[in-house]
This record gives structure tokens, C-alpha cells and sequence, in this order.
């Protein structure tokens, strides 16, 4: 070919690849993000600065269930408390968390018992709910880094599945964690939970997106534990306010113990 034919040539290739060149440049932004930013984005949208909550939590068992009525509030990573509203046997049971401490009140017996790092692993009130997972004592974005390890689709909606694994001497109960996030709306709707040997212990659902406090979200968390499927918790909100404004000493154990 001559230089003539060569310049005939480009004008279709620059045709077709121009296109492609500037789909790419408008898309690469949406991807230009870590997964640490990815986490806390989808933190940040489940939390908000506060938050008050009521909630129904469901433990199913092969023989029976149990339903659990409660309040939570919240204020940014290091405040929260939650109230046990119904049934009428742990009306006013409450949970205080004030930065790495836990504190529990037991109304029948009207003591306040302090948990220990030791306890984040057991069970709370008797569901496959850890007290780790419910009082949020360590954080999925400082005390884990983070990795992409692939891609996948739920419920017709792409997304990432990030790794976590604790830093070194972070106040954290999971060997590592797997949690899928949605791309377009940073929703958590599956997450897995190892053990330090690398064991799948459970894994969580987010289940019932819709909006919620004028943010889209699943409202409805299943966990299903690994070495028993039969058995499985939810907790549904029933209602969810962002961005509450509380008093000064709110969360505290003297206030814990008022709540109803």
C-alpha cells in the first residue's frame, strides 16, 4: 500500500475505535476506587452519622422459633445501645457499646455486667448472632484490610466480593471475611465469616432491598450457620431514621438502664 491508501485506511479505524476509547474514559471513573473505599461506602450507608432503629429478629430452629423486639441507636463508629423491647421476659435488657467496651444491663436482676473481649464470640440472646455482630465492637473498615478477589451477581445485581482480613493486633473475632457489595448502589448482600483456621462459620444475607430512611438498603439480615443449615436468625427493620441528634450523655450506662 501507498501513503495514500494507508491515510483511507484510518479514517474508518478512527471511526470505530473513537467510540470505544471514549466509553472507556467515561467509564473508568466508576471503577477507579479501592476496596476500602468500596467498604466504607457501603458502611457508611447502613450507619450514617446516627441512627435510630426498631428491629424484629427471628431465630429459627428445627422444633421452634423465637421472635425479639428491640430499639437501636447509634452515633458514628465508637456509640450504641440496644434495648429489648417485647418479649416480656427481657423487656428492658439493654446493650451499651462506648468505643472497645460493652456493657450489658439485666433488669431482673438490676445489674450491670461489663463483657469481656472473651464474650464477642458468643451467641447473642441465644440467635446465631454473635455479640460481636450486633454491637459492632470491631469495624470493617479500620480494623481489616481489604482486597478485590472477584465478581459476581445477585439478585440481578453485579458485585464486587472483597476480602477482609484484621490487621496486625486489631480487636477482631474473624479470622477473615467475604462480603459481596453491590456495584451501583454499594449494598452488603452477602457476607462470610472464617474462623482463624479458615473455617466458613456462617454466612449473612441481605435480603428486601428497599428504601428505608431515605436510603436504599436490605431490610431484612439472615445468617445461616455453616454446620447447621436447618437452623438460621433474621433481624428485619421495621423502621429507620438517619441522622438523629441525641443529648450529651445518652450513651451511657445511666441512661442504658432508662430507656424504654
Amino acid at each position: 500500500y501507498n501513503m495514500r491508501n494507508l491515510k483511507i485506511m484510518r479514517v474508518p479505524l478512527i471511526k470505530w475505535f473513537l467510540p470505544v476509547i471514549l466509553t472507556m474514559v467515561c467509564i473508568a471513573p466508576a471503577f477507579n476506587q479501592t476496596a476500602t473505599e468500596v467498604i466504607k461506602k457501603a458502611d457508611d450507608k447502613m450507619k450514617g452519622s446516627s441512627s435510630y432503629a426498631q428491629m424484629k429478629m427471628k431465630i429459627n430452629r428445627k422444633d421452634w422459633s423465637r421472635e425479639i423486639v428491640m430499639k437501636a441507636w447509634s452515633r458514628g463508629e465508637d456509640e450504641s445501645i440496644i434495648l429489648i423491647t417485647s418479649p416480656k421476659r427481657d423487656q428492658g435488657t439493654a446493650f451499651l457499646k462506648i468505643g472497645r467496651e460493652m456493657w450489658n444491663w439485666q433488669p431482673t436482676i438490676e445489674r450491670v455486667i461489663k463483657m469481656p473481649p472473651s464474650m464477642m464470640m458468643q451467641s447473642w440472646m441465644g440467635s446465631d448472632f454473635t455479640n460481636d455482630d450486633l454491637v459492632k465492637q470491631s469495624s470493617i473498615v479500620t480494623d481489616y484490610t481489604h482486597k478485590f478477589v472477584g465478581e459476581e451477581t445477585i439478585e440481578g445485581r453485579a458485585c464486587y466480593i472483597i476480602e477482609l482480613k484484621p490487621k496486625p493486633n486489631a480487636p477482631v473475632v474473624w479470622g477473615k471475611l467475604k462480603v459481596w457489595i453491590s456495584k451501583k448502589d454499594y449494598l452488603q448482600l452477602k457476607g462470610e465469616f472464617y474462623d482463624e483456621d479458615n473455617y466458613k462459620v456462617s454466612t449473612m444475607y441481605g435480603l428486601k432491598v428497599k428504601e428505608m430512611g431515605k436510603r436504599l438498603i436490605p431490610s431484612l439480615m439472615k445468617i445461616v450457620p455453616e454446620d447447621e443449615p436447618h437452623n438460621s436468625t433474621e433481624i428485619e427493620y421495621l423502621s429507620l431514621e438517619f441522622d438523629k441528634t441525641f443529648v450529651k450523655n445518652f450513651f451511657t450506662v445511666q441512661n442504658m438502664k432508662k430507656l424504654k
